[in-house]
């Protein structure tokens, strides 16, 4: 049992006690009438309604446990983990933590998993004990020591001491089979967490540009993620959306819309009104010394400066939700304007507890560890960002009491939000142990010429060109394939957005998030190698398969309900090994955060899946007449199984297959 399997079945003995309990004292409530003891009746029934309550309330939280622990998806590399690390415990009890390294082995030859604890475990006898003993003799040892289990078929002992390990064909064809009739299910994580993940973030009056294309897409497929881990998932907006560069803008506004108070005014191209306000606000002194003034009226909340704030905020909203309508992205916006109330009781709470020093008028805060202070007040009594980074943090944690928070920021900003976080826990408000905070970095998107990813002009490429061209090149390569001449104009349509912006986020998403790496439309539409594209046509080819032959819906539900699958084959038994290797890599990810894994998973699942289908017949056809002979119903349901891992995969990834391609 692996261990989260092993919480649940803990949490659910406990549960199944306390029901005992409370229906005994339920019990013996009862009785106090009829043993001649009279206390007041009110406090009976008091106590007795909060003893029903309590008991319906564990009986339906046992139930959910249950149902919530029968579904999940077996983490068989956990499963393992827990029965080798109970031989280990049983061959070695005087051992402290000794190394636990179980991998799925990468040759069959060697099993299906193997368990290579024994070399450390050598080690460790040396240093500690000064005994010598061969990873050998410590592998037996391990071997001997396995407890009885539902999965494990044989062990072999090879080399110096790896243990390679052979899995029953009975359990993989079980767990298959839950698999086809319970759904894709996530592993179980225990506890429901909250989860607060800060992404996308670009600033109003400018547009989004490429730059913001990975905190984007990285930070909404990590929501997908604990979403379908089934935790509590809050994902913010942090917009710039406050600050001196109003000022120009409010000013600049008031000169070119004179009456925006009464007529809405007609800003088309906010990009142009910033760059024109930012000339003006560089080369007017004027201008400047108005725009300051505005900057002082907007933060006292004059009503009329709010209302040029929320215009010019309003139109970014346009702009930024057209991009995250195209790309499928669900945020909640709290910008900074949300935490200027805050930063007031921030500067109170570091200067109460002693952590403020005045440098040049100024107040900082040094961490230890850390060079650079925080500044959380300006000489004129203005704040920073370092101040709002420090309220969100601190709302974050204590208002909306994460347990999990993830900061999904390029790399640059590292060493601030590392500052920022030893902050924050230096004054109590989290203990690392207890919360997980994160930065989730990731690089810079470069061009085909290794440099930062700009226009031929030299300007940041805008994210909506990025997408539009997307669009354009992609159904170019869809008539190029002649898919226009099978395709209704519909169904086209859907392809085309696909592959578009399928391809762009599995581009970004196939690389490790902490590399830079190179933005080429070119390679991400090859529908050869690990791409969408390929991907896409993979996936759907194989949803093809049953429809060709037939059978629908309801003939595999019943099918897997009644059918055996058989894995005799080895290019069967591989594929059924790969498909339940799913709730491992979701675990992986869980915990390092890098959705490139995934990636390369579902490019294996779907070669995997190649070589089984080039050498397994699904459906047998007569070669004259081409009719259907035979139908090898339980190939047919590795067929749906795989089709089912790889389209919770590219739900995850925030990717949409279509039935035609």
């Amino acid at each position: 049992m692996e261990p989260r399997m092993a919480q649940a079945a803990a949490r659910l003995a406990r549960q199944e006690n306390e029901i005992k309990l409370l229906t005994a004292e339920i019990e013996r409530l009862k009785n106090f009438g009829c043993l001649g003891i009279s206390p007041s009746l009110e406090g009976l029934r008091d106590e007795n309604a909060k003893l029903k309550y309590r008991l319906n309330f564990l009986r339906k939280s046992l139930q959910e446990e249950r149902s919530k622990t029968a579904k999940s998806m077996i983490n068989i590399n956990s499963c393992l983990q827990e029965i080798f690390g109970a031989a280990i415990q049983a061959a070695y009890p005087d051992l402290e933590n000794p190394p636990l390294v179980v991998t799925p082995s990468q040759q069959p030859k060697f099993g299906d998993y193997q368990c290579n604890s024994a070399m450390g475990i050598t080690q460790i006898l040396l240093k500690t004990k000064e005994q010598k003993v061969s990873p050998r003799e410590i592998a037996e040892q391990i071997t001997k020591n396995i407890p009885a289990n539902e999965c494990i078929e044989k062990v072999e002992i090879a080399g110096p001491g790896f243990i390679n390990v052979h899995l029953r064909k009975d359990f993989v064809s079980k767990q298959l089979s839950s698999l086809l009739m319970n759904g894709v299910q996530p592993p179980a994580v225990g506890k429901r967490k909250k989860v607060v993940v800060d992404f996308s973030s670009p600033n109003i009056a400018k547009e989004m540009h490429v730059g913001h294309l990975r905190s984007t897409i990285i930070g909404e497929s990590m929501c997908r993620l604990f979403e379908f881990a089934g935790y509590d998932v809050l994902r913010l907006n942090h917009l710039g959306d406050w600050g001196t560069q109003f000022g120009m803008l409010i000013a600049h506004l008031q000169d070119k819309f004179p009456d925006y108070l009464t007529v809405s005014p007609p800003i088309g191209d906010l990009q142009a009104f910033y760059k024109e306000s930012k000339r003006r606000f560089d080369t007017e002194e004027e201008f400047k010394k108005r725009a300051y003034q505005c900057v002082v009226l907007l933060q006292s909340k004059n009503p009329d400066f709010i209302k040029a704030w929320e215009l010019i905020c309003d139109v970014s909203r346009k702009e930024f939700q057209k991009i995250y309508n195209c790309l499928d992205i669900t945020l909640i916006e709290r910008g900074e304007s949300f935490y200027q109330e805050m930063m007031k009781d921030i500067v109170k709470e570091f200067e109460d507890k002693g952590f403020v020093q005045v440098d040049d008028g100024r107040k900082i805060v040094f961490v230890p560890g850390f060079p650079v202070p925080l500044t959380i007040m300006k000489s004129d009594g203005g704040y920073t960002y370092d101040t709002s980074d420090l309220a969100a943090l601190r709302h974050r944690l204590c208002e909306e009491k994460a347990d999990i928070l993830i900061y999904v920021v390029d790399s640059g900003q590292s060493v601030h939000l590392q500052t920022v976080f030893a902050a924050g826990q230096m004054i109590g408000w989290y203990d690392p142990k207890v919360t997980r905070v994160t930065h989730a970095a990731f690089g810079v998107v470069l061009g085909e010429d290794k440099k930062k990813f700009k226009t031929r002009s030299g300007d940041t490429v805008r994210l909506i060109d990025l997408l539009e061209e997307g669009l354009k090149r992609a159904m170019d390569k869809l008539k190029d394939k002649e898919r226009d001449k099978v395709l209704t104009a519909e169904e086209l349509r859907a392809a085309q957005t696909s592959v578009a912006f399928g391809c762009i986020k599995y581009a970004d998403l196939s690389h490790n998030r902490l590399n830079d790496y190179v933005f080429s439309f070119d390679k991400m539409l090859d529908d050869r190698g690990n791409t969408a594209a390929y991907l896409l046509y993979a996936f759907t080819r194989i949803r093809a398969i049953a429809r060709l032959a037939n059978i629908d819906e309801e003939m595999l539900r019943k099918a897997a309900r009644e059918e055996v699958l058989v894995l005799d084959h080895e290019k069967e038994w591989k594929l059924g090994k790969c498909i339940l290797r799913f709730p491992e890599i979701l675990q992986k990810i869980l915990e390092d955060l890098l959705l490139h894994t995934l990636c390369d998973y579902l490019y294996e699942l779907a070669t995997t899946f190649t070589e089984f289908y080039d050498n397994c017949y699904c459906v047998e056809k007569d070669r004259q007449s081409g009719q259907i002979v035979k139908v090898n119903m339980w190939r047919l349901l590795l067929c749906e199984a795989t089709a089912m891992i790889m389209a919770k995969g590219f739900d995850i990834l925030g990717i949409k297959p279509v039935q035609r391609m």
